[in-house]
């Protein structure tokens, strides 16, 4: 399975609130942001990891240079400012065509247990043809801008919306998918579209079938008080 993040963003919030260095050499308890993630990723059976990060971030690339050079990680990356992150997701595709994959953003923060757990759902599910994509969801809520998740019984996704009377479940921006999405990407490109949620709105309607796996919580990492939440989150306090 191949693992992929999104380390293109400018970090412009953090940077206003004191934080000099750029969102994914951001530290949470002692380990940087990228490298948290390529080692859960390595962990759990990755034949591939694929990166973005934008032409600004120098020290990200040098960083990631590094890593590529050491040769412990399959890494490919790829230095470029996108307009959001659904082109990166699209710069990434090149790589993403012929095989299941995970996805995130740099600073998605989650239990390592149990994401284990999410990723041997998701290769169940593909294994036996139950679905095209598992996506990470959480009843924890603290986001500014929340995508509401509306599931049935069984976790089919059934949409993603900007409100929702009676929340259950936002995204938590883990996205497991087969490279049949990738087709869906493609639309959303050619109409101009930018915004990931517009991405998962066209999975559903493309009929892809979808299913939401509950995490008990995922955090990003946006402002600096969001850096001592994520620590007492992975320390296991409430």
């Amino acid at each position: 399975m191949k693992y992929a993040i999104i380390a293109a963003g400018e970090g412009s919030r953090l940077a206003q609130e004191g934080i000099t260095s750029p969102k994914p050499l951001v530290e949470v308890n002692g380990e940087r942001l990228i490298d948290r993630l390529l080692r859960v990723f390595m962990a759990n059976g990755a034949s591939e990891v694929v990166v973005i990060c934008n032409e600004q971030m120098t020290a990200v690339r040098n960083h990631l240079e590094t890593i590529s050079q050491r040769g412990d990680i399959p890494l490919k990356f790829i230095v470029k400012s996108t307009p959001s992150s659904m082109h990166s997701m699209w710069e990434l595709s090149r790589w993403l065509d012929n095989e299941p994959f995970v996805l995130t953003t740099v600073d998605t923060i989650f239990r390592e247990e149990e994401f284990s757990v999410y990723v041997e759902a998701f290769q169940r599910l593909i294994t036996s043809g139950e679905a095209d994509g598992l996506m990470g969801v959480t009843d924890y809520i603290d986001d500014e801008k929340p995508l509401y998740v509306s599931t049935d019984d069984d976790l089919r996704i059934t949409g993603f919306l900007d409100a929702c009377d009676a929340p259950k479940y936002i995204s938590g921006g883990i996205y497991g998918l087969t490279p049949q999405s990738i087709t869906t990407l493609r639309g959303c490109i050619e109409r101009g579209e930018s915004r990931m949620r517009n991405f998962q709105r066209a999975l559903v309607a493309d009929g892809l079938r979808l299913k939401a796996y509950p995490f008990s919580k995922v955090l990003d990492i946006d402002h600096a008080s969001d850096i001592q939440k994520a620590e007492s989150f992975l320390r296991g306090e409430r």
